[in-house]
């Protein structure tokens, strides 16, 4: 297939969560605010149409820089839409690009869909597969259900083991919640010793409500009448379902001491490379950059919302097709959104002695009280605090390896750990 003529655009650094189901999925994990999505709008089927998808494809294309840039994937549930509409990204993705410019695909997917067929399509064009999967069978089921209210540990496992069969590059995203924040080592040594993953995220699920919707949240976000209650970033109280604070914290650490004595270089785990990253003024990850603002969502019409976690009417930029992504990111909304990382950073961050590697976290769970009784401070904070704290002696240990040329992975030497961990203050 020959090169299409590539349109100018302004080329952007950002990224996109595109929906190809929009809101849909054939789970009803409890804790999943996604499924209320399909509220914004009055159509039955939230299905990307070919017209949208080579539209999307075009337009992100000629907005994304030369080099190797990755198209996202995104649900709900995207594999819902079939083998064939992915088929046709690939074609479009090959008509689009330009001729210095590498397009590679990712895709977050719960796994239980996946069939050898899949499976030979995803390592045959090197898509990176991200499975959500919340540690062994009981955890896991806790709140990842199917429609009938089943748990679905055995379906994505059968997944996972199809795409290792199959040698798809994988990696795990874990939510961390009230049922598995007790049992961070339980978890990390059942992705490493049992799935033989070693590319890991872990997300704290914050389920942010108001007091009078708690009720309906607590049932899955549906009212007494069954009727589905549309997930937005308001409210000051959480779900059951969501992480305690302190306990996130403390499930990062275990993790991170399990990992510091034996994994480093072998398993890497986002929270701690992202950490390390900020010692270099590098930020891989939005929550923990200093900035946000660059990161877009886009529904199967061709909405385009702010951000992922902002998919809701006050942050609806535009559609793709009355607009390139320059001029989203140009409007009034975008620019007051991409503020409230830095305009919103209340006191008590600005004078934290761990600011550097979280930033205040993401704006959408800062709705408790800092100590200093200013509105704003992050629903997280104390599990960041007693995280970073715990572990920035070893990264700060780990960037001095790095920069004497030695690799990170010494830090696993008590005697080498000893010798670049700064000295403790008297």
């Amino acid at each position: 297939m020959t090169t299409a003529a590539p349109i100018k655009r302004t080329r952007l650094p950002f990224s996109v969560v595109s929906k190809p189901t929009g809101a849909a999925c054939n789970l009803d994990c409890s804790y999943c605010f996604f499924l209320s999505k399909e509220l914004l709008y009055d159509a039955k089927n939230q299905s990307m149409s070919e017209e949208n998808l080579e539209l999307y494809i075009r337009e992100w294309a000629a907005a994304q820089p030369d080099g190797e840039v990755t198209l996202l994937w995104q649900g709900g549930e995207p594999t819902l839409r079939g083998l064939d509409f992915f088929r046709r990204a690939v074609e479009l993705c090959d008509q689009y690009a330009r001729p210095a410019q590498k397009i590679v695909h990712a895709i977050q997917t719960n796994g239980t869909l996946i069939t050898d067929e899949w499976a030979q399509f995803l390592k045959e064009h090197d898509f990176l597969v991200g499975i959500s999967i919340d540690g062994p069978a009981e955890l896991h089921d806790a709140y990842r259900v199917n429609k009938a209210g089943r748990g679905t540990h055995a379906l994505v496992k059968r997944g996972w083991d199809r795409l290792q069969a199959a040698g798809v590059r994988c990696n795990i995203l874990c939510t961390v919640h009230h049922a598995n924040e007790d049992h961070g080592l339980e978890v990390y040594r059942y992705f490493r010793d049992e799935l033989g993953a070693n590319y890991l995220q872990f997300i704290p699920i914050v389920e942010r409500v108001m007091k009078a919707d708690l009720p309906a949240a607590e049932a899955g976000w549906r009212t007494d009448q069954g009727e589905k209650l549309l997930y937005q970033q308001n409210g000051d109280a959480v779900t059951s379902r969501s992480v305690d604070p302190q306990k996130y914290g403390q499930f990062l650490t275990e993790i991170f001491e399990e990992w510091r004595q034996h994994d480093v270089g072998e398993v890497y785990v986002q929270d701690f490379d992202s950490a390390l990253s900020a010692i270099f003024n590098t930020y891989p990850v939005c929550v923990h950059a200093p900035e946000c603002g660059n990161n877009f969502a886009m529904e199967f019409n061709a909405d385009v919302y702010a951000c992922d976690h902002w998919v809701e009417p006050d942050y609806l930029l535009g559609n793709l097709a009355d607009n390139s992504f320059a001029d989203l990111a140009a409007t009034p909304t975008m620019r007051e959104f991409s503020k409230k990382k830095t305009i919103q950073l209340t006191h008590q961050c600005q004078r934290c002695p761990v600011l550097r590697f979280c930033h205040g976290g993401c704006p959408k769970d800062r709705f408790v009280p800092s100590i200093d009784g200013e509105d704003g401070q992050n629903y997280l904070c104390p599990g960041y605090y007693s995280f970073y704290q715990h572990i920035r002696p070893d990264l700060i240990a780990m960037a001095r390896l790095l920069r004497s040329n030695q690799a990170p992975a010494l830090i696993m030497d008590e005697g080498v750990r000893a010798r670049f961990r700064p000295t403790p203050r008297r």
